[in-house]
């Protein structure tokens, strides 16, 4: 199954919002992907909800963990300098692999000016290697950097790190899916997708030093479920005004 991008979308994607894109992709996989595999996958996300990892995962208010990641290029990538500048809107995502990802990045990238305009830059983490993160830039003509977080390493200092259960490796190896490849590792783990805004936030008193503060969150391990670009441009908007 070919997904199709925003350029070869055209005019059809570009006036349709993340949840109506999403809603084709459901609808291919429905028609296309035998029932047992949808199953597995669908069985997945209820044990994650099930173990709350969502609840136990970096919220608003708390600090933005700092983190120095090479970018596609092999260029370091460094939190305080996205921060300091302006709200960073960051995506944990899980691959190149993955149709919802592909999708988030490719809206996103298409808001990417507004958000510019407004002072804000956008960063999506992945535990590809900087190959792999590269070729999924260049596919789909990325124009923010994607990072390469060796062994989720910083996704485990967000609390959004799981492993993947056996019975689903056995179904990613068989759609040639082969995560300690693309990862750069043995592991099978992934971070649950999320979406993080934070800023640089000045604290008040006379010891008081100025800290990354996330003001958005919304980490989910229903991978198919993703905030709306229009929702986040209109926060980083707010934040501005």
């Amino acid at each position: 199954m070919k997904w199709r991008s925003l350029e070869e979308s055209a005019l059809q994607t570009e006036t349709r919002s993340l949840h109506q894109i999403y809603a084709e992709r459901k609808a291919l996989i429905s028609k296309y992907v035998p029932a047992d595999i949808q199953a597995v996958h669908a069985r997945v996300v209820a044990e994650l909800k099930q173990s709350k990892i969502a609840d136990q995962a970096l919220g608003v208010g708390a600090d933005l963990p700092r983190f120095d990641l090479p970018g596609q290029n092999g260029n370091i990538v460094r939190s305080t300098d996205l921060a300091q500048t302006g709200p960073v809107v960051i995506l944990f995502i899980r691959g190149r692999w993955c149709p919802f990802c592909v999708g988030q990045l490719e809206a996103m990238n298409s808001i990417l000016p507004e958000l510019q305009e407004r002072g804000a830059s956008l960063i999506a983490i992945s535990p590809q290697t900087v190959h792999q993160n590269f070729l999924m830039a260049d596919q789909h003509k990325l124009r923010f950097p994607v990072v390469s977080d060796a062994a989720n390493k910083v996704a485990a200092l967000f609390g959004l790190v799981y492993r993947v259960p056996e019975y689903q490796q056995e179904v990613y190896s068989r759609a040639f899916v082969n995560l300690p490849f693309v990862n750069g590792g043995d592991s099978w783990q992934l971070p649950i997708p999320a979406t993080y805004i934070a800023k640089n936030v000045d604290a008040i008193g006379p010891n008081a030093t100025s800290s990354h503060k996330i003001l958005y969150a919304s980490p989910n391990p229903d991978y198919t479920d993703r905030p709306e670009p229009a929702s986040l441009l209109e926060f980083v908007a707010q934040l501005q005004s």
